[in-house]
């Protein structure tokens, strides 16, 4: 089995998550994807062969994610890094949502990160250190209007990630939560906002190398939450 370290990582779509998957390719690591597309995970695994490993599933299935993460440790070994991004989301005010919305939501923001961080930080702390970050969004501090179904499982993963990082912190293992306040740069979001200039949406490859730097830091000067906005945007 090589010796590169392993990188895991959920929520691989064609925005965020691919460009995370590419930095931590080029920073050596095997990178272990996690998403519910097979097509897209197996294009990224033909694109960088030897480093970059699809494992279809659904993050919100405990099961399945379970198997998924026993795979990786099989084929691959245990994570050093492992970065949750993926994200249930819909907008609605308290009124207009329902119970089963907000369920599938905490399920995929909050408990699958439960279960991640179960099933992947003991070996980490028992190798000496690791980290385990989670991009997020402001919706994590603030419940506006229509986001009764989103903010809620946001705030309760950025809080659930604190808990971990005061446990397994001291332990060498780095917990970080690293909120986006802009529009990601993705072609629907150019086609939405067509009145915006290019330094209005923050770039995918971006947030990717934010998230390397995170999993890197010295352990001396730690983030425990980085908040990343366009110097343009409002705030």
């Amino acid at each position: 089995m090589s010796q590169d370290p392993v990188c895991l990582v959920t929520g691989v779509g064609a925005g965020t998550g691919t460009a995370i998957v590419e930095r931590f390719v080029e920073g050596g690591y095997r990178v272990a994807m996690l998403a519910r597309t097979k097509e897209r995970l197996d294009a990224l695994a033909e694109k960088h062969p030897g480093s970059a490993y699809a494992f279809t599933c659904d993050v919100a299935n405990p099961n399945e994610l379970s198997n998924a993460v026993s795979s990786v440790q099989q084929k691959l070994g245990s994570p050093k890094v492992v970065i949750h991004n993926a994200v249930g989301g819909a907008f609605g005010n308290y009124l207009e949502i329902d119970r089963e919305t907000l369920d599938q939501n905490f399920r995929i923001n909050t408990l699958a990160l439960l279960q991640l961080a179960q099933l992947t930080t003991p070996f980490m702390i028992e190798k000496g250190g690791g980290a385990i970050i989670c991009t997020g969004n402001t919706s994590a501090y603030r419940g506006k209007e229509r986001f009764a179904p989103f903010a809620p499982t946001k705030a309760a993963q950025r809080i659930l990630l604190e808990s971990i990082a005061r446990y397994a912190g001291p332990k060498k293992v780095h917990a970080a939560y690293l909120a986006i306040d802009a529009i990601i740069d993705m072609p629907w979001a150019r086609e939405t906002f067509t009145d915006k200039p290019d330094d209005f949406f923050c770039k995918p490859a971006d947030i990717a190398e934010e998230c390397y730097h995170l999993a890197h830091q010295r352990p001396s000067a730690w983030s425990s939450e980085v908040v990343i906005r366009p110097f343009c945007e409002t705030w």
